[in-house]
């Protein structure tokens, strides 16, 4: 095989990884949009059913972390395949599902495997590639997590409208199912690597430069998740909002994400404390009009906070990603999958305060607490400089 084609495949393969990781975080995710249709469906109340991101997201912490210090020695294309796979097969019964507890019982599964999928695919990525191209890839694979992030809910709320949340679920299975197979096509012979032990999790514990990350990440994702979770009733209870009108709104909100992650795309090597500094402002500002406003807003007004939102937040999340990857150098394992734990733990908390806060405040109180966690998480980045790489090439 030649050395161009050996290129080809691979660069296939980390666009696959990418494909994967949207997948994942859209499965994750993909709820969000259908709250109400799986209450209705499976007689549970909204508060309840967000619970199915919850759980799942605090799985996803222990799978990640275990991952790390018991499967970094499997070979990477079976250990991924197969990860993907159980993913399918999840999603699959979660369609089928015929009460609440089977349908919990089947984002378990899921759960286990998005967690030492999410843990892995960035330190395949950097065996895939030439050393000089190791960002691009980083960036193609992360990309994926970041799109799921802002269009996944949209994409799952739009299947749910036409088929019904089954068919949104049954979409994500089958769309895993065809990531697992171009990863066993394209992915080639990946030794597994020396196991991560405790000290490599400590040593990324005790630098104070990484808690400050970790901390602002908490607090920006727990927000984020807090008010994303019931974004879906938040819309339907609005004036002027007709049902119809929610997926479009939801796309609004992905589709500034997208454009976020393309503008900042060039700014982020350079200003990246810039930029996280700004996105975390106008998240916070955003989330706070939608809290103060709320019904007067409209179409128009609740459309304009809503693309403010999502590019605000897209531009959070590939910042984070890249702050710690930048900031970790030989490390990069351990700190990815403590961050992959730690964001996956936000979201099930920021859907655990965003159940408490509905039943005891209401939607619009959700969103006003969010946007005072959001301006909490500025201040964390405020107190950091630069990673060293980011000064190395300033300087």
């Amino acid at each position: 095989m030649s050395a161009q084609h050996t290129t080809w495949r691979n660069w296939v393969a980390v666009t696959a990884l990418g494909v994967g990781s949207f997948t994942i975080v859209t499965t994750e995710l993909a709820p969000i949009g259908l709250l109400s249709a799986i209450g209705n469906d499976l007689g549970t109340p909204t508060s309840q059913s967000g619970l199915i991101v919850t759980l799942y997201a605090w799985i996803a912490v222990v799978a990640a972390l275990f991952s790390a210090v018991v499967l970094s020695r499997v070979p990477r294309r079976p250990l991924l395949v197969i990860l993907m796979l159980i993913l399918a097969l999840s999603s699959g019964v979660a369609a089928m599902a015929e009460t609440f507890p089977a349908l919990m019982g089947a984002r378990v599964i899921g759960a286990l495997s998005h967690g030492a999928f999410w843990a892995m695919i960035g330190t395949v990525g950097a065996q895939l590639v030439p050393p000089n191209r190791v960002g691009l890839a980083t960036s193609i694979i992360f990309g994926g997590v970041s799109a799921a992030s802002v269009l996944g809910v949209p994409l799952a709320n739009l299947i749910g409208t036409t088929e019904g949340w089954r068919g949104a679920f049954a979409s994500v299975a089958a769309l895993s199912f065809a990531v697992a197979a171009v990863c066993f096509i394209t992915l080639p012979k990946l030794p597994g690597r020396e196991g991560v032990g405790i000290a490599a999790m400590v040593r990324v514990l005790s630098n104070s430069r990484f808690l400050r990350i970790f901390a602002a990440t908490v607090l920006a994702i727990t927000a984020h998740f807090m008010a994303f979770t019931y974004i879906e009733p938040y819309l339907n209870a609005q004036n002027g909002i007709s049902p119809s009108a929610i997926a479009p709104l939801l796309f609004a909100f992905g589709g500034a994400g997208l454009a976020a992650n393309v503008v900042t795309g060039g700014l982020i090597d350079r200003r990246l404390k810039s930029v996280l500094l700004v996105a975390l402002c106008l998240a916070s500002v955003a989330l706070w009009l939608l809290s103060g406003l709320g019904g007067g807003l409209g179409l128009l007004g609740t459309t304009l906070l809503l693309i403010l939102w999502g590019g605000a937040i897209a531009a959070v999340l590939v910042g984070f990603q890249t702050w710690i990857l930048k900031e970790a150098g030989a490390d990069a394992l351990p700190a990815s999958a403590i961050y992959v734990a730690i964001f996956n733990g936000a979201i099930g908390l920021g859907a655990v305060l965003g159940s408490y806060a509905l039943t005891q405040a209401g939607l619009s109180q959700i969103f006003l607490i969010a946007a005072m966690a959001t301006a909490m998480g500025t201040l964390a980045i405020l107190l950091l400089t630069y990673p060293a790489t980011v000064l190395s090439s300033v300087e």
